[in-house]
């Protein structure tokens, strides 16, 4: 990107490669660089917990704030129970409100890890079923409804792409992107609020919003979006091997965060540093165009600074030296996810492929057999050959040791 930003928030934006597009990238530089600006990103409470792939722009949120400026993190209370049809190939699943609450309070854990909520000027945690839940349907349609084309709607990729594919669009969802756009003209009503951000697959839903209060007050606000990361291997990020990469402790402990971040491939490590951590550009930049095992020291200290801000100092230390003690002495390590095993699954004889399945390590037993044959499988380890090999309490113990070929340990307990 060529464009020089005055106002530090753009600047840092665009230095650590947050920018995938911008509505103005001027006006919002100039207001930027003149005063105070309030911005918002919407989070649909659609799980019990953010993960790796929300980071982003969380990130986003925290450079805000810690510019000058206030941030608002949205909770979609009302959007949820509608459901966000963006480049999805079908209808996501209807949530309670009981569990749309829940999910909101997990997520509201992990925003208080990155944010400062004071009274006196901080950030802002609203929900938009504040004002969705009491709308009056055929008010909103005659006040909010008119200003939309369902031609233009229809032209958005997110709706297009879906159509082309023969797959259905409920008049439900349909309708998702109006509320959307509602959300950024309430927000500029209530708090002044100038800008929306989010990834680049809500393009479209921040147009609509930037549009609609443009037709009701003509006034100017802006939109800014991220790029949708993949790793360079092609991965989504924030998906691994094992699922999801969940960012509260309760759902994937501090250890396998940790050692999501330890496994980041090479040609990952500088990008992932300027946009994950808060270290200098150009340390990024040096950690990043290391080579040979030096790399892994790079890949240590992005562990440690992304774990250091989501679960504190102490956590990423214990994880770090878990993983020496697991990766360099072939010790069980402290902080080892534990996988429980039953102690009636004990009763008359259990296999090793057998554990693997109750256990979770592995889907199938077919899996475990595979494992097992191509040498992948280590109990406390020793290599195992054998997918009959009994398992029994004196194996176990206190914890036995389960490692899944060189990244993945489990510490199965009878419980």
């Amino acid at each position: 990107m060529t464009y020089h930003a005055k106002s530090d928030f753009l600047r840092i934006m665009i230095e650590r490669g947050f920018l995938a597009d911008c509505t103005d990238y001027q006006a919002l530089d100039e207001a930027l660089s003149s005063g105070s600006v309030t911005a918002y990103i919407g989070y649909d409470a659609t799980a019990a917990s953010l993960h790796v792939g929300h980071l982003l722009n969380i990130k986003m949120l925290r450079w805000f704030q810690r510019t000058g400026h206030r941030p608002i993190t949205l909770m979609g209370g009302g959007t949820t129970k509608v459901g966000d049809p963006s480049f999805r190939s079908d209808e996501r699943p209807l949530l309670g409100p009981e569990q749309i609450q829940s999910n909101i309070d997990g997520m509201q854990q992990v925003f208080a890890r990155y944010l400062d909520y004071r009274d006196d000027g901080g950030a802002l945690m609203l929900n938009n079923a504040e004002w969705l839940d009491g709308l009056n349907y055929l008010d909103f349609l005659r006040d909010i409804g008119r200003h939309f084309s369902v031609n233009r709607m229809l032209a958005f990729e997110s709706v297009k792409s879906r159509l082309d594919r023969e797959q259905s669009l409920s008049f439900l969802e349909f309708n998702y992107m109006i509320l959307q756009a509602y959300d950024f003209l309430e927000l500029y009503r209530r708090y002044d609020c100038r800008l929306q951000m989010g990834g680049s697959d809500q393009w479209g839903n921040i147009i609509n919003g930037i549009d609609l209060t443009r037709r009701v007050l003509d006034r100017e606000i802006w939109g800014l979006t991220s790029p949708l990361l993949t790793t360079s291997d092609g991965r989504k990020m924030g998906k691994s091997q094992g699922g999801a990469v969940w960012l509260n402790a309760a759902m994937l402990s501090p250890y396998e965060f940790w050692q999501f971040w330890r496994n980041t491939t090479d040609a990952d490590v500088g990008r992932f540093l300027k946009l994950y951590t808060e270290l200098p550009v150009e340390e990024c930049d040096r950690l990043g165009s290391l080579h040979g095992s030096e790399i892994n020291d790079a890949k240590i200290r992005l562990a440690n600074e992304v774990t250091t801000l989501l679960h504190g100092a102490e956590a990423a230390a214990s994880a770090e030296a878990t993983a020496r003690e697991v990766f360099e002495q072939g010790g069980a390590g402290g902080d080892l996810q534990v996988a429980l095993l039953p102690a009636s699954a004990l009763d008359g004889g259990l296999s090793v492929a057998q554990m693997l399945v109750q256990t979770g390590i592995t889907a199938s037993g077919k899996e475990a057999k595979r494992l097992i044959a191509e040498g992948g499988l280590r109990l406390n380890n020793d290599a195992v050959t054998d997918p009959q090999l009994t398992v029994d309490a004196a194996l176990i113990g206190d914890g036995l040791k389960v490692s899944v070929g060189k990244k993945k340990h489990r510490m199965v307990q009878i419980g």
